[in-house]
């Protein structure tokens, strides 16, 4: 633990300059995110290889070798349904068994030279997606907002405690942060910063985040950027690059609109023909799959090229790879992973090239900044 003291502090003067701001991002000074989003292993089955394993030490060291800056860390919790009746702390394991592996993991992360976000996500039991979360009444809502307020609390403490440099006080929760119960959302987002003080974000999906009313709250704008490529199957790739280009023009109308940068805290494809059409859909509800390296790489390396060359953009996290890397029993070799694929190779170019945010590298960044006021 000593050898990481002086690392610890370091981080936490850090967080002290990323106080709570519409230049927030400025002045955190933390460059482009070259992210990789690690994502649990489920250790009630799979003990001793989830966060803050040797095993995740290894994914760590992976994630840094391809050039990451940064790693995502995605604690559950777990609900019914989409009724909105709670959430539950437990998932899997016993909850502080849970709160003791990420706050490991992020000292790991850490002693890697790596930044990380915590983005808790939920867990819906009767399969729903929890961006239709609907509870039945006013009174409904406001239980919800309570439980759920709890939940984003517990994890953002851990985030505190263990000074993460960015914490997603939610994750696609299109039913409550797009229609008139979008207040409670920002209430939750007050009582996170309470007890938090890095830079805080909220995950939109891309489909819903220019109706998303809370983004004035932020100081990152976040959104899972799951946006269709192509239309159709059997795109060429300055099609690909053609949709790319609309993507960048709505990250941009976006930032200058709010005047917050725009990252995208998930961003991926599977390994599978024309993943751009549908980028979404997940691994899991697919059969008989030909597994396509090239198609994978291509949309990879048709959504990067233009953004990264956005000012506003400040970077993405690749969804995703598992906190066991040699465990193959969480995604089918279709999914999303890029590891050890052609798609792994185009990331690890990106993250290694320079890019319009990096303030180490963009001349006239000050003057730039001067759009994010105080």
């Amino acid at each position: 633990m000593t050898g990481t003291a002086p690392l610890a502090l370091a981080l936490a003067a850090q967080l002290a300059v990323a106080a709570p701001g519409a230049d927030a991002w400025r002045r955190a000074e933390l460059g482009g995110v070259r992210g990789l989003t690690v994502g649990p292993i489920e250790n009630g089955y799979h003990p001793d290889v989830g966060y803050g394993s040797a095993a995740y030490g290894r994914a760590v060291r992976e994630a840094r070798a391809m050039g990451a800056t940064w790693v995502a860390i995605t604690p559950f919790g777990r609900v019914a349904d989409l009724s909105g009746t709670g959430v539950d702390l437990t998932f899997e394991a016993a909850f502080e068994d849970n709160r003791r592996a990420v706050a490991r993991a992020i000292e790991m992360a850490h002693a890697e030279g790596l930044h990380v976000m915590v983005v808790p996500h939920l867990w819906v039991e009767s399969g729903g997606w929890r961006a239709l979360m609907n509870p039945s009444s006013a009174r409904a809502w406001a239980r919800w907002a309570e439980s759920y307020g709890r939940f984003a609390r517990t994890w953002a403490t851990v985030a505190e405690e263990s000074h993460a440099e960015m914490f997603s006080a939610g994750a696609e929760l299109r039913s409550w942060v797009t229609t008139s119960h979008a207040p409670s959302f920002a209430g939750v987002l007050r009582d996170v910063r309470r007890v938090y003080h890095g830079l805080v974000t909220y995950s939109a999906n891309w489909d819903d985040v220019e109706q998303t009313t809370i983004l004035g709250d932020l100081d990152v704008i976040g959104i899972n950027g799951f946006y269709p490529l192509a239309d159709e199957e059997g795109a060429s790739e300055e099609k690909l690059l053609e949709g790319a280009r609309a993507i960048r023009e709505k990250v941009h109308a976006l930032a200058e609109l709010w005047h917050k940068p725009v990252l995208f805290t998930e961003a991926g494809y599977t390994t599978r023909p024309d993943p751009a059409v549908r980028p979404w859909e997940w691994p899991d509800t697919m059969k008989d799959v030909k597994v396509d390296e090239r198609a994978q790489a291509a949309a990879y390396r048709a959504l990067l090229a233009p953004l990264l060359d956005e000012p506003d953009f400040v970077g993405f996290f690749v969804w995703r790879v598992y906190a066991d890397p040699d465990d193959t029993s969480q995604e089918a070799p279709w999914g999303f992973s890029p590891r050890g694929k052609q798609a792994e190779v185009v990331v690890r170019d990106a993250f290694a090239a320079r890019w319009a945010c990096d303030p180490w590298w963009r001349r006239g960044w000050g003057e730039r900044s001067r759009k994010y006021p105080n």
